[in-house]
């Protein structure tokens, strides 16, 4: 039987007072030797109870920590949280998720057993309430979230990324931390960079996480936009670390509105109606094929929502990454300037 080292666990963690005792009970449920893990939580200012919250959990639990992220966003805090590892092995989580028994044995085992240089495992998207349970499922399908490994395989292999992730902290050490300039996609930023160090990144399916989903549309519609906007941006600031999957939606929504446009203004030519035509038509034939899929497991009623689900979901990414292709020149004027000042100082 392998010798467990002792294992650092980081969770960034802002206003998640719905789900961050039932995420820390996940976390001491764990079948790894308790006296061997230590426990990270930083905090970005929270404004909820989310910090009294774990500030019990600690009289309970002294493996936990808390610290302070003042810039609130997730690469920070991971940045904050490494600072303070003191184990060899660093586990990455977040709060809004579940974790079985085995997910940290798991995921230190495929780590210190396998060619690579960070593991993850399948991310089992869960739903609370109707519109939840209806997100999460449009979420787990192919139309949804397009060829992403750890929401849809079932086979072990080398991928461009994972979800969270199992690292050797002396990692960071050598190719550095998280990129703090990323409120968003910081996880595949720094995939793509273990990779292009010479480093492997690991899917392995026997290790599962149940990560909750928005639970609104306001939710899931917000999310897109924004994730659809940092695409945009990660990719200028880093050349390669995105794949075409992520930049599918924006492709869609530009040949919607050019086949709109083109055909009004050459009065219904028949090639670009006819064009506009088969486009809407494939995306309906499976936006129907996948909506009557998730019906038949959740029931009728999951049918309207689904239909209207999923091109809202998809136009609100493209419309975000076409806001990301208008914010750029502001950002990298803001870049450029913090640059400046830090020459400077």
């Amino acid at each position: 039987m392998m010798q467990l080292p002792n294992v650092s666990i980081v969770l960034p963690v802002r206003n998640e007072e719905r789900y961050i005792e039932a995420c820390v009970a996940s976390i001491f449920a764990q079948d790894y030797p308790q006296d061997k893990m230590q426990v990270i939580f930083v905090d970005g200012r929270s404004e909820d109870r989310t910090v009294e919250l774990l500030k019990k959990a600690q009289t309970v639990h002294p493996q936990i920590s808390i610290y302070d992220n003042p810039n609130r966003t997730v690469p920070y805090a991971m940045n904050i949280g490494i600072s303070h590892c003191t184990a060899p092995v660093m586990v990455r989580l977040d709060a809004h998720a579940e974790y079985p028994p085995d997910y940290v044995r798991l995921s230190v085992e495929t780590l210190l057993t396998r060619e690579c240089e960070n593991v993850g495992g399948v991310f089992d998207t869960r739903g609370r309430g109707f519109v939840g349970e209806a997100v999460a499922a449009m979420l787990r399908t192919p139309l949804g979230v397009g060829n992403t490994a750890y929401r849809l395989s079932d086979k072990e292999e080398y991928v461009d990324t994972v979800s969270f992730g199992c690292f050797h902290t002396d990692l960071f050490a050598r190719i550095g931390g998280f990129d703090e300039r990323l409120t968003r996609n910081q996880d595949n930023e720094m995939n793509y960079r273990i990779r292009k160090n010479g480093g492997k990144v690991l899917f392995n399916p026997r290790i599962r996480v149940i990560y909750y989903c928005r639970d609104t549309m306001k939710g899931i519609l917000k999310m897109g936009f924004m994730n659809g906007k940092w695409n945009v941006i990660t990719m200028y600031l880093v050349p390669g670390s995105m794949g075409v999957r992520h930049f599918v939606p924006l492709l869609f929504v530009l040949s919607t509105i050019f086949l709109v446009l083109t055909t009004i203004l050459s009065h219904g030519f028949l090639l670009f109606s006819g064009l506009l035509g088969l486009e809407w038509g494939a995306y309906l034939l499976l936006d129907f094929f996948y909506s009557f899929e998730i019906a038949k497991e959740k029931g009728p009623r999951f049918f309207p929502l689904e239909v209207i689900l999923y091109p809202l979901f998809h136009f609100a990414y493209g419309f975000g990454s076409l806001r990301g292709i208008t914010a750029l020149p502001a950002f990298i004027r803001d870049e450029h300037r913090k640059k400046t000042e830090g020459k400077r100082k």
